[in-house]
């Protein structure tokens, strides 16, 4: 068995605790100072760490159901309960794993293995604890939503894993980190005041079927489940938002889609468009389907229907061709496009010639 695994079982601390305790130089085995963290430990040897001789214990894991105005210590010097009183005197050698302030109550955990203590407490391990909390005012949507995004206290940076309402002054608090005081201070700097804390599960164990003040030992199969399991998540039945999984509602309006036609997507229109009645009109049938008049030449469409005339109308040049001889006859039509007649010139007099001067 290896030294730091041998230290956790013994009680002296978490695996890398005691990888720190072994690289201080602050353990022999036979007399001899160790510091090589892959040394293995037989069951003669004698370990001895700070001066005090250190030997494996039967692994306890025991849960107690902690009643209001228990201190989670050893002792107290002004002699306030603590939650060692309601043990026997064979689990008084257990370590409490977290804490529970005195006003706080529920579900509590105390053993000798520093292995559990690490994977319970530590927040990179992942195991949950949820709590019911009771406040003084009513509750809302956004101040779960705030508890989920986190805020600054005085211990640092403090959130919630997830946050839901069951009542109007009741709701569940799922936490992964560990601060003094953490949901009476976020409630705090919200303005709200916690009148009831209760842990109610810890990892997959829930507080069901416990009385207050009682305790009962862990199975090892029991005590394996935390290092293997993980707490089972709600099953949704549909997709939600990442604000709705986190057990918060989402008031959001829901954005309009158009439907799609036979899988196609769908073009927008332009504001004029109106279309046909009786004909259906496709994706790619933006306009009226009307061929255009003969004599007209077929232009890209115009931006509204054809059927109404234009506000607008082009002023149309005037062309006066004229004939071969220069001169356009009375008779003779003008070339050219169609328009209003050309103009006729004026007549000419009689041109003078040289007997007229």
């Amino acid at each position: 068995m290896r030294l730091n695994r041998y230290l956790s079982q013994c009680g002296v601390a978490s695996r890398r605790g005691a990888e720190e305790i072994i690289l201080g130089g602050r353990v022999s085995i036979n007399g001899h100072v160790i510091t090589e963290l892959a040394t293995q430990v037989q069951p003669e040897d004698k370990v001895v760490v700070d001066g005090s001789p250190v030997r494996t214990e039967t692994p306890v894991v025991l849960a107690l159901n902690k009643p209001k105005g228990y201190l989670c210590s050893r002792g107290d010097k002004h002699d306030r309960m603590t939650i060692y009183d309601l043990l026997p005197l064979k689990y008084q050698n257990l370590h409490h794993v977290g804490r529970l302030d005195k006003e706080s109550e529920g579900l509590i955990l105390l053993t000798n293995r520093g292995d559990l203590s690490h994977r319970i407490i530590h927040p990179s391990q992942g195991a949950e604890k949820e709590y019911e909390v009771v406040v003084d005012q009513s509750l809302n949507v956004d101040v779960m939503a705030k508890l989920v995004k986190g805020m600054m206290t005085e211990e640092g940076f403090a959130r919630a894993e997830r946050a839901w309402m069951d009542t109007d002054y009741r709701a569940h608090i799922v936490l992964k980190m560990g601060l003094k005081r953490q949901i009476r201070m976020m409630l705090f700097y919200l303005g709200y005041e916690v009148t009831r804390l209760t842990r109610i599960r810890i990892g997959w164990m829930k507080l069901h079927g416990l009385a207050k003040g009682a305790h009962k030992e862990l199975t090892p199969t029991e005590v394996e489940r935390f290092f293997k399991e993980e707490p089972a998540k709600p099953k949704l039945e549909r997709a939600k938002p990442a604000a709705e999984k986190d057990g918060i509602e989402d008031h959001r309006p829901a954005r309009k889609r158009a439907p799609n036609r036979e899988g196609a997507s769908e073009a927008r229109e332009p504001r004029g468009f109106k279309p046909t009645r009786g004909k259906k009109s496709g994706p790619t049938a933006r306009f009226s389907e009307e061929k255009p008049a003969r004599g007209k030449k077929s232009g890209p469409p115009s931006r509204f229907s054809e059927d109404k005339p234009s506000r607008f109308k082009p002023k149309s040049k005037t062309f006066s061709p004229r004939s071969r001889s220069g001169e356009t006859g009375p008779d003779e039509k003008p070339r050219g496009r169609s328009g209003p007649p050309a103009r006729r010139p004026a007549p000419r007099g009689p041109r003078r010639g040289p007997s007229s001067r």
